[in-house]
Formats: C-alpha cells, structure tokens, sequence
C-alpha cells in the first residue's frame, strides 16, 4: 500500500506534498489505493487459501434456517441479543457503521445510539467501560478491532474481569460481559493482523475462551457466552468470515460451553483443534483414510477455557494416539495444556508420543505465511509418524 502510495505521489509531482493534494485528486487516489487493496486481498486469499471448508449438516431443531456467512450469523446474534435484552449494549472502534468485518451493521440504524456506539482507540478503556456497564447490570458486549490488539487490555482483563467476583466475595461480579475480537491467520495479516492469542488468556481462572468453527456454531456460542454468568473472550476466526457460509437458524439457540463436539468417529488416531484448524484437520483425516487406511477421530474443542477433558480423554483410551494443532507458536501454546493432561490421565492407554502440528516461534510471517501455517501436510506427517512409531 505504502509503495502504491509512493509511486502515485511521485508519478503525479514528485516535488508535490501529501498535504497539497487536491481534495479531487485526493479521493481518487483512496479509491485507486482501495482498488490496489482489494485485487491483492482477493489474490492472497486465492493464493494462501490452505483449507477448504466444509459446512455441517442443516439442522432444524432450533426452528427456520437462512443462508449465512459468519459475520452475517454474528450479527444475527447481535441483532437476537439486543431484540430480547434492553440492558444490551454493543461498544467499540468502528462498531456504529458496522465494523471492519461488518459484524455489526444495521445494528445502529435499528437499536440507536445509546446502544450501539464507537469508543475511542482504546483497548483497555472499551474493557474497563465494559467492566463497569456489567457490573452496573448491563449485558455489555465490547469488540476488540483485532485480537493482536487485546494486549492493551491484559491487565483489564486478568486482573479486574476475571477476578471481579473473587475479589468481593460474590458481592459484585462482571459476568454479562463478552469480549469479541477478530482472531487467526487470514492469508495476508502478517504479524499484527493474524495472531491467535487464546492461550495467554487460558492461564487465568475467572473467564471463558471459546472459539468456533462456523456460522452455526458461531451464533449459538456466542449467545450462550452472553448468557453466561462469567466474562467470556469470544475470538472469531476472521478468515472464516465470508469463507464459511451455512443454513443458520434465525431465532435464539444456544450451544453449550465447555463441551468438546466429536465431528468424526475413529478408532486409530484422536485429531483435536478449534477454530479455523478444524477445517484442515477434516482433510487430514480424510487423507489419512484413504492414503494409510488410518480411522481418525475428530473433535471440536471449542471452549478453551474451561475445556472438556472427559470427551478428549476417552477418545484418547479408544485410540492410542493423540494429535492437536493450532495456529499459535507451539511454545506454551494450549495444546501443551491438553497434551501434559492427556499424557497424565491416559499414560498406560497411548501407543505413541502425543504429537503436536502448531505455529512456529516467530512472529507471525506476510509472504512466508504458507510455510509459517501448520497445514494438512504437517499433519498428515504427524500421523504416520504416529502410526509407524
């Protein structure tokens, strides 16, 4: 973009500053400039696209369904909660015209200003105000603009939100509040725009972590985070916001936390992860299947925090073999936490080392994103190294 901008400039007058741009000219270079954006997002999506994704099966149980991207299925739980609460209130950078994601479009036009405002640029104010309105008794729902930007917010987070109800002995507590932030690789993000920073918020007793899979399982996790009685950090795996389109149903349901769903029974190997990474661990199963004949397991952690041991454990007795992957730096990443818990609940059952497909330790890489992923080719070597072990 900064190159673009550069070549425009000069091509222009290279002598002529920013500052003296005509207005005319100047909206034609942000349009130029939108345009060069644009074509280059559509081309890294093509080129890093490393899973496909595959929808789960209509379901009819919570009433009449309607096709669905993820942000439209975030929105439309948005758009549920406010309908249903009037103590409800949306808040933060951007979220009055919709957002970046538009996950919140419409939403001002329809509920007003009072309930659906921009805050400054401020991470650890928007969760500090949220802190407060849900302390105060409202359903506050805060976005972080990105989840490499909740940083900022750690110390609102740890030692306020998640402590609240500790620190007064259960006379005060901060639990209608949810925290939405945009979370993972999306192909082009580069360091500041591709974190999944999940297990730094793992380590601290108080809140819930969830991550979902799709659009279905978005909407009805993300109501029940803003039902639960605790603060909850609901990261949405921005790739999957217009990649992942299913039938998703339009009145309130809810899935529930801290339940691990089984998307694929097998008998040789357990395949854990959460997210984006689900998608590319169906392949992996499938090559697994046809290129080794290996049965593979697969399950949708989806609450990080508290997770489910008991489903992954007694998949674990059934299969011997146990591999979780993620897109974080494999260096404290959560998957350390299932693999050290796993290895102490199902030693005499495991038929080979717990394996682990995650990030590198680096900051997270632009062009050397493909090789940065761990993708179904890591994975797939991972369980023939399992097998053959």
């Amino acid at each position: 973009m900064a190159a673009s901008a550069r070549f425009l400039f000069r091509g222009a007058n290279s002598k002529r500053s920013i500052s003296s741009v005509k207005s005319g000219s100047y909206n034609q270079l942000r349009v130029t400039l939108l345009t060069l954006s644009c074509n280059s997002h559509v081309k890294s999506q093509r080129r890093h696209a490393h899973f496909t994704f595959q929808p789960d099966p209509v379901t009819t149980q919570y009433g009449p369904t309607q096709k669905m991207n993820m942000f439209q299925s975030v929105t439309s739980a948005l758009d549920n909660t406010l309908a249903a609460d009037p103590t409800a209130v949306i808040f933060g950078e951007d979220v009055a015209f919709g957002g970046v994601f538009r996950c919140t479009v419409g939403l001002r036009d329809k509920y007003g200003k009072d309930r659906v405002f921009n805050t400054p640029l401020c991470e650890q104010g928007i969760v500090g105000f949220g802190i407060g309105a849900a302390v105060a008794g409202a359903t506050a729902i805060a976005e972080i603009q990105f989840a490499d930007y909740i940083y900022p917010a750690f110390d609102q987070i740890v030692n306020e939100a998640a402590k609240y109800r500790y620190r007064s002995g259960d006379l005060f507590d901060c639990g209608k509040l949810t925290i939405r932030a945009p979370w993972g690789c999306v192909g082009h993000g580069s360091l500041y725009h591709s974190q999944s920073p999940e297990a730094f918020f793992a380590h601290c007793p108080g809140i819930k972590v969830v991550v979902p899979r799709s659009p279905v399982q978005a909407k009805g996790l993300l109501l029940s985070c803003i039902a639960d009685e605790n603060p909850c950090i609901f990261f949405e795996p921005k790739i999957l916001y217009r990649a992942a389109v299913e039938q998703v149903p339009v009145e309130h349901y809810t899935v529930p936390l801290s339940q691990a769903e089984i998307l694929q029974e097998g008998s040789d190997v357990t395949l854990v992860a959460w997210g984006t990474q689900i998608h590319v661990m169906r392949e992996v199963a499938q090559m697994a299947q046809e290129k080794l004949g290996v049965s593979c397991e697969l399950i949708d952690l989806q609450t990080i925090l508290p997770w489910d041991t008991e489903t992954i454990c007694k998949s674990v007795v059934k299969t011997g073999r146990l591999l979780i992957s993620h897109e974080a730096p494999i260096t404290g990443g959560f998957a350390a936490e299932i693999s050290s818990t796993v290895q102490e609940e199902c030693f005499l059952n495991l038929e080979a080392p717990i394996a682990r497909v995650c990030g590198y330790d680096t900051p997270f890489p632009h062009i050397f994103e493909p090789f940065y992923i761990p993708d179904k080719w890591k994975c797939f070597e991972a369980i023939k190294k399992m097998i053959n072990f």
